[in-house]
């Protein structure tokens, strides 16, 4: 049973936001995989609905003229994963959303609607950090574009006002061009399950050597976090195995993995020390590298 107040049916993005303000508290729902969820759970504030669902301004995939890959927030975990454009351009992120769910799921969830859950498991999220993603939101005040770090503000909590709409997201070509990316997930039942832990990696090589590597983990603390002394440490350095089991030590500096009914802190800390020797390699070879 579905119990709210009132349900409304935005017809674009700018009548989207009048409605949101229009009603102080609605909710967006586009595919309604988490919403409704909530609704069933009798969650209040998901009482007042503002439909987004098959907003065509939402569903386009396309590249600009200057490279920037343009995502719209609601297209499907189906779409992503079949794009020629992403991927062309940002194929770790196909593959990440490919992990989710079941066929049934994936033809509704958005990609949006992973994000704005504020969820430290979504999926889509290590990738995108890794991408350095931007966020483009529209409200009632105007366009903003908000790096996707700066997006989660906590559990459940994102950087969007109640009458904002995240329309799309944004990937520059120096955040996918020449980069090698993999994403891993470990779930108990694999992709029928949310993730233990999912962490994503993302390498530019010089020769033989770490041009660039990033690295982004789900679950390992209250929101998507990025490895960023790891990262730095990697810098200039030969790809080795010894290298691939340094790293697997320091990305723990930068996260924070904690005990939960899914899986205790030092089952986590396992996890993530295993997953990022797996993304690291994974993602060497896929970049043409040989490990020494």
């Amino acid at each position: 049973m579905y119990n709210f107040e009132s349900y409304a049916k935005a017809t674009s993005v700018a009548d989207a936001i009048r409605l949101l303000k229009k009603t102080p508290g609605a909710r967006l729902i586009a595919g309604g995989t988490d919403v409704l969820i909530d609704l069933r759970d009798g969650k209040k504030n998901f009482r007042h609905l503002v439909d987004v669902h098959d907003l065509s301004e939402l569903r386009r995939i396309h590249r600009l003229e200057n490279g920037d890959l343009v995502i719209g927030s609601g297209v499907t975990f189906t779409d992503l994963a079949e794009s020629p454009p992403i991927l062309a351009c940002v194929p770790m992120l196909a593959e990440s959303v490919a992990t989710v769910a079941g066929p049934q799921l994936r033809n509704m969830a958005t990609i949006g609607g992973n994000l704005c859950n504020g969820m430290t498991s979504a999926d889509g999220a290590p990738p995108l950090f890794t991408y350095n993603a931007v966020l483009n939101v529209e409200g009632a005040a105007g366009k903003r574009d908000v790096p996707i770090k700066d997006f989660y503000l906590g559990p459940g909590k994102v950087a969007l006002g109640s009458d904002e709409v995240l329309t799309a997201i944004t990937i520059s070509p120096d955040n996918y061009a020449n980069l090698h990316g993999v994403y891993h997930k470990y779930a108990m039942r694999e992709a029928m399950d949310i993730a233990t832990i999912g962490c994503a990696a993302l390498i530019k090589l010089d020769g033989n050597s770490v041009a660039d590597l990033r690295i982004a983990y789900g679950v390992a603390g209250p929101v998507p976090l990025r490895c960023k002394k790891a990262e730095a440490f990697s810098k200039g350095k030969t790809i080795s195995k010894k290298l691939l089991m340094e790293i697997a030590d320091i990305v723990l500096k930068d996260l924070n993995p904690r005990d939960s009914w899914r899986a205790s802190k030092e089952f986590r800390v396992h996890i993530i020390k295993t997953l990022a020797g797996r993304v690291f390699e994974a993602a060497i070879l896929r970049a043409g590298g040989t490990l020494v």
